[in-house]
C-alpha cells in the first residue's frame, strides 16, 4: 500500500497550560511548559509519542530497511591505537558485539589480549538493568595499569575504574583454553585486576585525567551528577593508589559555570600542568608547584593547548595566528610561571591550513592540518624543518593521531566519503633517500565502496560575502528519475568542523539513488578562529543563513529540489535544523532533528546550558535575548506557513541538553502548525549519544531512514552487498 492510501493519523492529545513571562519588557508565553518535569504525565506523553511514531512510519519500509542496517553493523570497527612503553592499547568492536572491547597488543598489529569485554557485563549479557559501556580509557605512561570510565544507560555520570594490565606470560597463564581471549563474567581479561574502583564521578572523561609520572595514581576532574543538578560543581582530585582505593585529595574546589578544567602530567619530571577553559573562549595555563597553583599563561583569549615530550613543552594556539601555531619553550621554563606567548620560540607559523593536532617523537613531529575541510600530514625536525608531506587520498579526514614517546612510530585514523575507517602506521623517519614512503595498514573497517561513488566539494555563496564549502557524494551510475532525493547535514558551532566522513547507514541510500551533503557552516572550525567567531553569539543567524545557502544551491544545481532535499543534524546541528525549518519551510521536504536545542529563552536552565551561554550569548542579558529571540526555534514557529515532516529524536537520559527541548517544540507544532507529520521518539537507557548498544543504533538507524524514505519518495531496492549474497 503506497503512503498515499493511508489516511493521516492524528498525534496524541497535549494539554496547553500556558505560562506567561516578561522578560526584558517583553511578555512570552510558553504554552508547553509542563513538558520540561518529570512525572506520570510527562510519562504518559511520552509513551504516547513514541506508539505515534509507530504507528505513523511504514512497518514495509522498516522491514525492508533493517536487514541492510542489520548487514552494516555486522562489521568491525576499530579505535585509535595508544603506545605507552610498547604496549599498544585500542579498542575493537568485532562482529556481533553490542560494545567494543579493550585490548593491548604488543606490536601495532599484533594479537589482541582482552583488557576489558563490556559484552561479558550481566548488565550486556542478561539484559538486566540498563546497559553498561565503557566510554573512555587512560593507560598510566608505563602502560602498567589503565583507568576506564564506565557509564550506566549512557548517562555519563561515570564510575572509574582502575585496571592492572598484565604482561603476555601473565594472560597466558590464566586464559582459557578454548578462547585466550575470553573474558570472565567480571568482564576482564585473563589475568586483569581491578586494583580500584571510584564510583560516580560524574562526568571526568580522557581529556580531564592525568596519571602520575610513576604510575601509582592520577589528578583528575570530578564533577557531581545530573540528577543532583550539580554537573558544573569540578573539583580537581588527586587519587594515590598506595593509599588506598578512596584515599583522594582535593587540589581545587571550581564552581565557574561558564569554565572547564582539564589536566595533564609530564610523563618526565612529573609536572602538573592545569587549563581552565570556557568551551569556545580563551584558556589560561597553571602548574601545581608546591600545593598551589602558579600562573603560566594567562590573562589571554587566545586558545591554547600543551603538550610536554623530552624536556619540552609545545605551546599551540590561535595567539597572533587564527589558524594556529606551534610554540615551544622548555618545561623548566614552562614551571616558573609568567610566561609570555612572545618569549616561546615559534616552531610552526600560522599557514592557510589549520593546525589540529602535533604528535612529538625524540627526534619527529608529526602534524595534522586542516585545509578547506580536509586533512594534510606532514612530517618535521622537532625545530619545524619539514621532511615531507605523506600522502593522503583526496578528500580525506584525519580523525586521531596518537605516537610512542621513545621511538618514530605514529598511527593516525583515516576515513573519507568513500573511504570506510581504517588504523594506520607511520615511521617518522626519512627511511634514508626514500622520503614518499607511505603509511602503513593495520587495522580497516570490511565495507565495501561502490566504484561509481562521486565525491564532490562545491562552494556557495552565503550571507557577508562568505564562500561556504559543501561536500556532496552520490552514486554516478544509479539511474534516477529526476531530481536526486538528498539528505543535507550540518553543525555549525562550538569549534567543531564538519569534514569529510564514512557512514555506513548511508549505503542504502546512495545505492538507492540518494546523494548526501555536508555544509561546512560558520560557527564551526573549518577556516579558524574567525570562522567560529563569524557563526556565535549576535552572530548566529549566520550558522543558518549557510545551511540555506547550501540547500538553495543544491536545488540551483539541478542535482535534487525541495521536494525531495532532506536536512538532519544533531544537538547544536539540531538547533540549527530546527532554525531553518521554521525560517525557511518551504525549502525542505523533511528534517531529522536529533538531540537538539529548541528553545534558545530557557536553554540555559538545564544541565549543561549554562555553559553554552559563551557560544549562544545569556538570555537574561538584553541584548543577547533580542538575538535569540529572534531564530529561537520554539518561539518562531509560524501558523500560517506549511512546515515539513520532522522526526525528532531524544533520550531520557540526556544530560547535556535535556529532552523538553524535543517535547515542547513536538508539542507546538503538533497543535499550532501546519504540515508534517511531526515525529518524536524518545529513548531510554541511553543519553545524548555515549556507549549506545550496536542494536540500539540498528533501531535508530532503521526508523530515521525509513522516514526519510517515505519523505522523499525512495523505494528500496537491493544494494550491492544483497546482490552479491544473492550471487
Amino acid at each position: 500500500m503506497s503512503r498515499e492510501s493511508v489516511p493521516a493519523r492524528s498525534p496524541p492529545e497535549t494539554k496547553r497550560e500556558v505560562v506567561t513571562e516578561t522578560l526584558h519588557g517583553v511578555d512570552v508565553d510558553d504554552p508547553y511548559r509542563w513538558l520540561e518535569g518529570d512525572g506520570a504525565a510527562v510519562d504518559d506523553w511520552v509513551d504516547a509519542q513514541n506508539a505515534h511514531v509507530d504507528a505513523v512510519l511504514d512497518d514495509g519500509l522498516r522491514d525492508r530497511l533493517r536487514p541492510r542496517f542489520e548487514d552494516l553493523v555486522e562489521v568491525a570497527d576499530y579505535g585509535p591505537i595508544t603506545v605507552r612503553e610498547g604496549r599498544y592499547f585500542a579498542t575493537v568492536r568485532e562482529p556481533g558485539d553490542d560494545h567494543a572491547r579493550l585490548v593491548v597488543r604488543d606490536a601495532p598489529d599484533g594479537e589482541n589480549r582482552v583488557l576489558v569485554d563490556p559484552n561479558a557485563w550481566p548488565a550486556n549479557r542478561d539484559g538486566d538493568g540498563p546497559p553498561r559501556s565503557m566510554a573512555w580509557y587512560v593507560p598510566s605512561h608505563d602502560g602498567e595499569r589503565v583507568a576506564v570510565g564506565v557509564t550506566e544507560g549512557g548517562d555519563e555520570n561515570y564510575d572509574v575504574r582502575v585496571l592492572s594490565v598484565p604482561d603476555p606470560s601473565e594472560a597466558g597463564s590464566t586464559a582459557d583454553a578454548d578462547d585466550p581471549e575470553a573474558a570472565g563474567d567480571d568482564g576482564y581479561g585473563p589475568g586483569v585486576e581491578e586494583v580500584a574502583v571510584l564510583p560516580e564521578r560524574g562526568r571526568v572523561n580522557a581529556g580531564s585525567l592525568a596519571w602520575a609520572a610513576d604510575g601509582e595514581g592520577f589528578v583528575y576532574v570530578a564533577t557531581g551528577g545530573a540528577a543532583d543538578g550539580a554537573q558544573m560543581d569540578k573539583e580537581i582530585r588527586r587519587f594515590r593508589l598506595a593509599d588506598g582505593p578512596e584515599a583522594e585529595t582535593v587540589l581545587l574546589e571550581h564552581d565557574d559555570q561558564h569554565v572547564w578544567p582539564r589536566v595533564t602530567v609530564d610523563p618526565d619530571s612529573g609536572l602538573l600542568a592545569v587549563a581552565f577553559s570556557e568551551m569556545v573562549g580563551g584558556t589560561e595555563w597553571y602548574v601545581h608547584v608546591d600545593g598551589e597553583l602558579r600562573p603560566v599563561l594567562t590573562d589571554t583569549d587566545a586558545e591554547t593547548s600543551v603538550q610536554f615530550h623530552g624536556g619540552t613543552a609545545f605551546v599551540s594556539t590561535d595567539h597572533g595566528a587564527p589558524r594556529r601555531r606551534l610554540l615551544a619553550c622548555s618545561v623548566d621554563r614552562f614551571r616558573e610561571g609568567g610566561l609570555s606567548f612572545e618569549e616561546c620560540r615559534e616552531v610552526l607559523p600560522g599557514g592557510e591550513g589549520i593546525i589540529q593536532s602535533v604528535v612529538p617523537t625524540p627526534e619527529r613531529l608529526l602534524v595534522h592540518r586542516q585545509r578547506d575541510a580536509h586533512s594534510r600530514l606532514s612530517v618535521h625536525d622537532r625545530d619545524g624543518t619539514h621532511r615531507r608531506d605523506v600522502s593522503l587520498p583526496s578528500y580525506c579526514s584525519v580523525t586521531w593521531v596518537s605516537g610512542a614517546r621513545d621511538a618514530p612510530e605514529a598511527f593516525f585514523g583515516l576515513t573519507g566519503f568513500d573511504r570506510p575507517p581504517a588504523v594506520r602506521g607511520l615511521d617518522l623517519d626519512d627511511g634514508g633517500e626514500d622520503t614518499e614512503a607511505g603509511p602503513t595498514a593495520i587495522d580497516s573497517v570490511d565495507l565495501s565502496v561502490p566504484d561509481d561513488l562521486v565525491v564532490e566539494q562545491r562552494f556557495v555563496d552565503s550571507t557577508d560575502g562568505a564562500e561556504v564549502p559543501v561536500f556532496v557524494c552520490y552514486r554516478e551510475d544509479v539511474a534516477v528519475d529526476g531530481p536526486r532525493p538528498t539528505l543535507l547535514y550540518g553543525y555549525g558551532g562550538f569549534r567543531n568542523s564538519v569534514t569529510p566522513s564514512f557512514g555506513r547507514f548511508r549505503l542504502p541510500f546512495l545505492a538507492d539513488g540518494g546523494a548526501f551533503a555536508a555544509v561546512c557552516a560558520r560557527g564551526g572550525y573549518e577556516y579558524g578562529e574567525p570562522w567560529h567567531e563569524a557563526g556565535m553569539l549576535a552572530e548566529k543567524q549566520h550558522t543558518f543563513d549557510d545551511f540555506v545557502a547550501a540547500g538553495e544551491g543544491l536545488c540551483e544545481s539541478e542535482l535534487t529540489d525541495t521536494d525531495h532535499l532532506a536536512v538532519a543534524g544533531g544537538s547544536n546541528g539540531g538547533l540549527s535544523v530546527g532554525a531553518v525549518v521554521t525560517q525557511r519551510p518551504d525549502l525542505w521536504a523533511a528534517a531529522q532533528c536529533a538531540v537538539p536545542l529548541l528553545d534558545m529563552l530557557r536553554f540555559h536552565r538545564f544541565l549543561l546550558g549554562e555553559s553554552w551561554t559563551t557560544e549562544y550569548g545569556h538570555p537574561e542579558d538584553p541584548a543577547a535575548f533580542e538575538y535569540l529571540r529572534a531564530y529561537s526555534p520554539y518561539h518562531n514557529v509560524d501558523p500560517d506557513a506549511t512546515h515539513p515532516p520532522v522526526y525528532f529524536t531524544t533520550a531520557a537520559s540526556d544530560t547535556r541538553v535535556h529532552p523538553s527541548h524535543a517535547r515542547k517544540m513536538t508539542a507546538r507544532l503538533q497543535n499550532e502548525a501546519a504540515g508534517g507529520p511531526f515525529l518524536l521518539r524518545t529513548k531510554s537507557a541511553t543519553g545524548h549519544g555515549v556507549g549506545k548498544p550496536a542494536s540500539m543504533v540498528v533501531d535508530e538507524q532503521t526508523d530515521s531512514w525509513a522516514f526519510c524514505y517515505e519523505q522523499l519518495g525512495i523505494e528500496p531496492g537491493a544494494d550491492d552487498r544483497d546482490a552479491a549474497n544473492a550471487e
